[in-house]
């Protein structure tokens, strides 16, 4: 594995750790990669939080199980966190949070952090003070630490800003000589990067692909995208809509591109599921609509702040009747942005449902993404100006008719839930119904056309093929990148719909073995379905966690 050296922070919900987080990762990322994830309870306070930094002097983008440094900072956030120690784990806290027979087992630092946060002011600013320990325990710049904690606070009084400065300072006096488990080389002359969570990227994407209209009812983890896009609505001309619920969200937004606007539902599973008639009101008019649809552990509300990847099949079969539609389901930040923003010029062309299929992981994990520019042609616009013999459902042209907007030209827009003939008149005649079904489901093989291209990790001459997609990405990616050159990784951007050339890649491996965050294999399900290709092993995981790098090295190990 990578050289790494991974910090939790461990506290109590309520307790700001995300500040604390944001803090860090402004700061480290000037001298370090980073990735971090939070974990999250489902309560508003109480019950243990935790934030996971993975620093390293290379990229890195994978979680870790094992702790080489956990700082503790409130009550009951020692337990649950104990599991993941080794012999060399360095254990900072407060001597109250951790019982005494625990502490003389432990590589244990005692750090008075509500004293030390008393003399700061007040408890408040306990987590500068954190950050000021935990900077000078990894070296950090203080200068940069400083203009982070300016940028953060910015909204606040200007005494309030020195006094969390002063408590930053407070903190990193604390730490003196002490040894870290790993010590990770500074990246010198860093190129230029971005740090940001997959939320902030799906949401980035979506504004480069033209989203003017957003309707949503909050569900986590959609709810960031949303909030985002919201904070966004005057600077990028968006309506954001909180809808009364997910029926009213996806029928408002099939209403806006009928209008000719560019609209966005984000969701979760309950949710997607409530919209799964309006679903199919877009196959049948066939009105684009962009469909957020962001994974944590089912059935009902199951675990609703942890990861995922358990809706492939509802994104697939979701709607009643038959009709196309396109998943897409990035793996990394840089992906979520520009797939999300392929989403729109997809549904736009194509005139289809396109599904942006994330989770809990990538939405709420931080890591840093290379410069990129986003294409300006996903802005272009398929709507014609109709003429006064315009048939919205003309079969003449192929599986795509021509689509026009109310008021742009002298046609009638008529659109109906009902079967219905070119004009957009309701029909029962069987040879019309046949004429148009074929034609919704004749849109398949043009997609394919623009299919989002897999990519291939690792070794090109390999001997075994792990296949993954979304956020299983990362570990398999750093797997094999340090494996011992048997492996490659193929990272399947658009799960849906598949086209034969990928069965190249199958038929080249000695074995196949598909990774996924759901306990039936349902990305190796359709894999079989749809290309009739053979799995040989399946490594699955579904108890509310990411895939470690730890439990993938384990795991392939035993399969060999």
């Amino acid at each position: 594995m990578k050289k790494t050296l991974t910090l939790v922070l461990s506290g109590q919900a309520g307790q700001g750790l995300m500040t604390l987080e944001s803090l860090l990762a402004e700061a480290i990322r000037k001298q370090y990669y980073l990735f971090t994830s939070p974990e999250f309870m489902s309560r508003v306070r109480g019950g243990n939080n935790s934030v996971e930094l993975v620093i390293a002097s290379e990229p890195v983008d994978a979680w870790r199980k094992g702790i080489d440094v956990l700082f503790v900072v409130g009550p009951e956030s020692f337990e649950r966190m104990e599991s993941r120690l080794n012999e060399n784990s360095l254990v900072i806290s407060e001597s109250k949070y951790i019982p005494e027979k625990e502490r003389s087992k432990l590589n244990f630092i005692e750090f008075k952090l509500s004293e030390l946060a008393k003399e700061a002011g007040s408890q408040l600013y306990g987590n500068t003070v954190a950050f000021g320990y935990i900077a000078a325990l990894l070296g950090l710049d203080k200068k940069v630490c400083h203009k982070a904690i300016r940028s953060r606070f910015s909204k606040l009084k200007e005494d309030i800003v020195e006094k969390n400065i002063s408590a930053f300072d407070l903190g990193h006096e604390k730490c003196r000589d002490i040894q870290l488990p790993v010590e990770i080389e500074k990246v010198k002359d860093k190129p230029a990067g971005k740090v940001m969570n997959g939320s902030t990227a799906v949401s980035l994407g979506a504004l480069a692909g033209g989203v003017n209209y957003v309707s949503s009812y909050p569900m986590s983890p959609s709810t960031g995208v949303l909030m985002y896009l919201a904070s966004k609505g005057k600077q990028f001309d968006v309506l954001v809509e909180q809808a009364e619920d997910e029926i009213a969200a996806l029928n408002m937004v099939i209403g806006a591109w009928y209008a000719g606007a560019r609209g966005l539902a984000t969701t979760s599973g309950g949710g997607f599921a409530l919209m799964c008639e309006a679903l199919s009101l877009s196959g049948i008019t066939e009105t684009p609509c962009v469909i957020h649809l962001a994974q944590r552990p089912g059935p009902a509300t199951g675990l609703p702040t942890r990861t995922e990847q358990g809706d492939i099949n509802l994104a697939l079969y979701g709607g009643h009747g038959e009709f196309p539609r396109i998943i897409l389901a990035p793996g990394h930040i840089k992906d979520a942005a520009i797939l999300s923003q392929k989403a729109f010029w997809l549904a736009d062309k194509y005139q289809v449902p396109v599904i942006i299929l994330t989770d809990q992981y990538i939405l709420d994990s931080m890591s840093e993404t290379e410069p990129f520019e986003f294409d300006e042609s996903a802005l272009e616009s398929f709507v014609i100006e109709t003429k006064e013999d315009y048939l919205r459902y003309d079969l003449s042209n192929g599986p795509i008719s021509p689509r026009g907007i109310p008021g742009y030209g002298k046609g009638f827009v008529k659109a109906d839930s009902d079967e219905h003939t070119e004009e957009g008149l309701i029909t029962e005649d069987f040879d019309v119904r046949i004429a148009m079904n074929d034609k919704r489901l004749g849109k398949l093989s043009l997609i394919l056309e623009d299919y989002q291209d897999a990519e291939l990790l690792g070794n090109d001459d390999y001997e075994r093929l792990f296949v993954g997609f979304g956020t299983t990405y990362g570990v398999l990616k750093e797997f094999v990148e340090e494996g011992d050159g048997r492996d490659a990784f193929l990272y399947i951007r658009q799960p849906y719909p598949l086209p034969e050339s990928l069965k190249a890649y199958f038929n080249k491996a000695r074995e196949v073995i598909v990774v996924e965050n759901n306990a039936t294999g349902q990305m190796a399900s359709l894999l079989k379905s749809e290309l009739g290709v053979g799995i040989d092993h399946q490594i699955l995981k579904y108890n509310g966690e990411p895939f470690s790098i730890e439990e993938i090295e384990k795991e392939s190990g035993r399969l060999s």
